[in-house]
């Protein structure tokens, strides 16, 4: 009676896995999502670019940049999510599989996710110093809190990913160790 119980909350535990599923399709629609959003401002910026500055074009190019390294951190994260936390995804002969796909621990995931957050960051710090005069001509105290603000926040999103990166060194040699 007791293995029956025990059997039977295991594999209530076990199949309990597959409630991570509908997280992913949400992530897929929100891929899907990006790409509308990235459509918008792609026409939106192509009628303009040669006759804005070239300060405003990189801008431009920049916030497609940023959405493009969004939409492959949700990629990595559905990837890799779904096959550590779901079940394996079985394209094993397709031509297109990516290499990384399947070899992506959790502790990977997480430095992927680090790296592209500190990315993402970089870019929107390069477009603050990129539209610079704006940013201080607009708003001369506020601008420079806010400037300075978005420093503080990507030096610490760097020093996090590489406290991270440690962790993860040190619990791996110590693995090795027992």
């Amino acid at each position: 009676m007791l293995k029956k119980i025990e059997t039977t909350l295991e594999s209530l535990i076990f199949n309990s896995r597959w409630l991570l599923a509908p997280f992913y399709i949400g992530l897929v629609v929100a891929v899907i999502l990006l790409l509308v959003k990235f459509c918008q401002e792609f026409i939106h910026i192509a009628p303009h670019i040669l006759d804005s500055t070239e300060g405003d074009a990189i801008l431009a190019i920049l916030t497609l940049v940023d959405m493009s390294l969004v939409a492959n951190l949700l990629l990595i994260i559905i990837f890799s999510g779904y096959e550590n936390f779901v079940s394996k995804i079985d394209a094993a002969g397709h031509e297109d599989k990516p290499d990384w796909m399947g070899k992506v621990d959790f502790s990977a995931l997480k430095l992927k996710l680090i790296a592209s957050i500190v990315a993402i960051s970089a870019i929107e710090l390069l477009k603050a110093f990129v539209n610079i005069e704006k940013i201080l001509v607009a708003d001369s105290g506020p601008g420079e809190t806010q400037l300075m603000w978005r420093v503080i926040i990507h030096v610490v999103l760097v020093i996090s990913g590489v406290l991270f990166a440690l962790m993860d060194r040190v619990a791996e040699s110590n693995s090795g160790h027992h």
